[in-house]
């Protein structure tokens, strides 16, 4: 048997953390068993469904890497589809028409409620003649459901689980204006695409229950059914956005890698000995159901965070300043030029050690791209007072006359020059990284000098110190 699995989500706003975590473990179940993953859209709600929304989905998918088999399923493009399999069980005696009106079918509820009885349909049209309908009301067609005994699912996560028909009513499959409802479409579409494995929220589990009823009644064979636990907050209460259930697309804006998120959305419910950090390649030969855990996972920003600065840090680093070019761009008003992103490419192993996020990676970058002069920041500026300046034009003579521009030889230049001055280091290092990047704090010093070159370590001197003929005066 090919395990063919599928994740359909209802475009009605962004890709959530929930929806992405069960895309990924059908993905990667699929990947394990050598088996397919499809995509369907599930957007028969024309009211809520929007283009947008379908964009988001596929994109964010893209984004997370998750690649699907065919073409996306759109299910408004079968409603003819879903008719007729409503209209087969009409015709075999295992459907029927209901003519209640609203006002009765409240009344069946508010009689059950006070009843104590399951809140519900009470079957008045399942047996009754049609002969007696009321004249111009258009029904509704409704499954006939077991009333007795009970209906089990042998849950791939869950264990077998049972409820008992009566607390199931006769549920509705044809709305009167003919629009089949998500029951019956998803039933008919998950038949129609041979989907072995329905693996969903554990929110679906009574679902899944009526849906076999469905499955049965069509005779038709049901998929196996594994329903995943929901994702909490630290707090235990149910993930929202105070705890940072944000779409997909927020996380990529602030910075986060897909292979970092696929690692940290695995690990929310799902299991391998103590491993934390597991690459895909591993994910796919490791995956099944029975790591899948009953308690809800829990979300841990912090977690996410380290993951991600530990996949930064494994990252290519021309990939890395591909990545940071649009950022870049946005900060600096423009795109960096050729030579600034060379430099930035050089000192990037020093930069995506100090970084969690490409966010905090692109303010670091911006030692290496930004053209002069350099804004500097009050504190940095407080540095470079007269006899900084003094020392570092000074300086900037030993500098220019070093045959080898490697960080040792920048290094044992300025402590010979301390020496010489009968200064600590830190006298004349901290003005010249003031000089340098703007800033009081940066990657080493001497790291920075190298990857910028001695051309543009000493312009930056000159103009920060006010150099006569090699650069500007002090900025206000």
């Amino acid at each position: 048997m090919t395990v063919i699995v599928r994740f359909a989500p209802s475009p009605t706003g962004y890709l959530h953390i929930g929806g992405a975590r069960t895309a990924l473990f059908n993905w990667l179940f699929a990947r394990h068993h050598g088996g397919k993953f499809l995509l369907r859209i599930e957007d028969t709600d024309r009211e809520r469904s929007t283009a947008a929304a379908v964009a988001a989905i596929i994109d964010g998918l893209t984004w997370l890497e998750l690649d699907w088999d065919g073409e996306p399923v759109l299910q408004s493009k079968r409603i003819e589809r879903h008719q007729a399999a409503a209209h087969q069980l009409l015709a075999a005696g295992k459907a029927y028409r209901c003519y209640c009106s609203p006002e009765e079918l409240q009344a069946m509820r508010d009689a059950a409620k006070a009843a104590g009885r399951p809140v519900g349909y009470d079957g008045t049209w399942r047996d009754r003649d049609p002969a007696l309908a009321p004249p111009g009301v258009a029904p509704v067609i409704r499954l006939k459901a077991p009333r007795s005994g009970e209906t089990a699912v042998h849950d791939a996560v869950q264990g077998e689980v049972k409820t008992a028909n009566e607390q199931l009513d006769d549920m509705v499959l044809l709305r009167a204006d003919g629009t089949p409802t998500y029951m019956l479409s998803v039933v008919v579409d998950d038949h129609d695409m041979a989907i072995t494995h329905v693996i969903r929220g554990v929110d679906h589990l009574t679902n899944t229950f009526r849906q076999i009823h469905l499955y049965r009644a069509l005779g038709w064979s049901e998929p196996a059914f594994g329903h995943i636990p929901l994702i909490h907050g630290q707090d235990g209460a149910k993930l929202s956005k105070r705890h940072g259930a944000l779409g997909l697309d927020a996380y990529r804006d602030r910075g986060y890698l897909p292979e970092a998120m696929r690692n940290y959305l695995l690990r929310l419910g799902w299991g391998h000995g103590d491993d934390e950090t597991i690459d895909t390649a591993q994910a796919i030969a490791w995956f099944d159901l029975d790591g899948v855990g009953r308690s809800p996972g829990r979300f841990d920003k912090g977690k996410l965070d380290n993951l991600n600065a530990h996949y930064l840090r494994q990252a290519d680093d021309r990939r890395l300043v591909a990545l940071l070019g649009p950022r870049l761009a946005k900060r600096l008003g423009s795109a960096p030029a050729a030579p600034a992103l060379e430099r930035l490419r050089l000192g990037m192993p020093g930069l995506k050690a100090r970084a969690k996020t490409l966010e905090e990676l692109a303010d670091n970058a911006l030692v290496y791209v930004r053209s002069r002069p350099l804004p500097i920041e009050p504190k940095a500026k407080a540095l470079l007072d007269d006899a900084a300046c003094r020392r570092l034009r000074a300086l900037s003579d030993s500098f220019a006359g070093l045959t080898d521009w490697r960080a040792g030889e920048i290094e044992a230049a300025l402590r010979a020059y301390a020496e010489r001055e009968g200064a600590k280091l830190g006298e004349i290092a901290q003005p010249l990284r003031a000089a340098l990047t703007g800033s009081t704090v940066s990657p080493g010093i001497f790291e920075v000098m190298e990857v910028l070159g001695r051309d543009e370590t000493l312009g930056r001197i000159a103009e920060a110190s006010g150099a006569p003929g090699r650069g500007l005066p002090l900025g206000n």
